[in-house]
């Protein structure tokens, strides 16, 4: 039997990007812990050879949208970090999945810990639940506290808002058993690392473009961007901490950043693409930003024409591009207040642990070519 020292976990989309490296910190690092549940559509099997001795590893197949999946998945659970999410800001999925995965299955996750008598919940959220807005107003080393103008008009940021807030006012429900739920929630930056899909497709993009990456953003434009494996440890931390002070934690929002430094999103790709030769060409943005607006209006335009026949979906849209224009950093003070988060990872070694899997990706595309 699992005692309260022993304990089980279940994340949610467990074996997705960051979902992966919080299931092997978990194994690796928790002291406490007799099981991690891995709950995902698509399991990847290798990571049942992350099982120890002290821990096991159980992959559980399942639609977070599906009420029963996620019931049956949170059952024996003491604690739930759930990250599972669908990611689209750029119209590859119709807006209806991304409520159905992000709200409906969020909503189904606190049904489940109330019915279940899961006692802890920590949600991964995400920075674009606040910004950057479309009116590009900057958000300069900001805090849970600072004023912003929050404007959203893509499926996702208005789904992880909702989710979000379901679970800070899910705060303090009574469970089975007679306890209360206690949740809290995490709005990571930018998120890079090993096994990032989008950072892999502009290495690909830089190998057709010959090892070129032409600057489009200017330089003064800052955007926080964060390791995954500070972001699974300020989880690992929180998903303890709310267990020792939930007056503390329970109901509190904390966004989640650590050491890498404050650039624009091409100077820092640049941090690691560099590493395989590829070079920025230009000092100044070599495309106007009028220029680059019509551009991304027209992306929305043509992607609306062309709804009925295919799917439409460049990088480039209006959001996008108010996203990639507009400084937003962030500070994770209040997180070092109330549970002691200090990053795990220095840059230097989220920068070499990056690089050492892009050039994996380099070493792999050249033996094929």
């Amino acid at each position: 039997m699992v005692t309260k020292e022993q304990q089980v976990y279940l994340v949610t989309g467990g074996c997705g990007f960051l979902g992966c490296h919080l299931v092997k910190m978990l194994v690796e690092r928790a002291q406490n812990v007799a099981e991690v549940k891995v709950f995902d559509l698509c399991l990847d099997e290798n990571m049942r050879h992350l099982s120890t001795e002290k821990v096991k590893v159980t992959l559980i197949q399942g639609n977070i949208a599906s009420v029963d999946d996620v019931h049956d998945a949170v059952e024996g659970v003491d604690v739930v970090i759930h990250t599972a999410s669908l990611v689209d800001v750029w119209g590859k999925v119709h807006p209806d999945k991304i409520t159905e995965v992000n709200v409906h299955g969020t909503e189904n996750v606190i049904q489940a810990c109330i019915e279940q008598g899961t006692q802890y919940l920590v949600y991964t959220s995400s920075m674009e639940v606040v910004g950057p807005n479309v009116k590009g107003d900057p958000f300069y080393r900001g805090n849970e506290d600072t004023e912003y103008t929050v404007y959203h008009d893509k499926p996702y940021p208005v789904s992880k808002a909702t989710a979000e807030a379901l679970v800070i006012a899910a705060n303090g429900k009574q469970i089975k058993g007679g306890k209360q739920l206690t949740t809290c929630s995490l709005r990571p930056t930018g998120i890079y690392g090993e096994k990032h899909e989008l950072m892999k497709t502009f290495y690909e993009q830089g190998v057709r473009s010959g090892g070129r990456i032409i600057r489009v953003i200017p330089t003064s434009t800052e955007h926080g961007r964060v390791y995954v494996g500070n972001v699974a440890w300020m989880h690992f931390l929180v998903a303890q901490k709310i267990q020792e002070s939930p007056s503390i934690i329970g109901g509190q929002i904390y966004y989640c950043y650590d050491n890498s430094p404050y650039k624009s999103y091409d100077d820092f790709n640049m941090e690691f693409l560099s590493a395989c030769g590829f070079r920025m060409i230009g000092s100044r943005p070599l495309i106007p930003y009028f220029l680059l607006y019509i551009l991304a209006f027209f992306n929305d335009l043509l992607q609306l024409l062309l709804k009925p026949f295919c799917i439409y979906a460049p990088i480039l849209n209006k959001y996008t591009l108010a996203v990639v224009t507009t400084t937003f950093t962030v500070q994770t003070d209040k997180a070092e207040r109330h549970f002691g988060y200090q990053p795990l990872y220095s840059w230097e070694e989220s920068k070499a642990r990056t690089i050492r899997w892009i050039q994996s990706i380099d070493e792999l595309y050249r033996k094929g070519h």
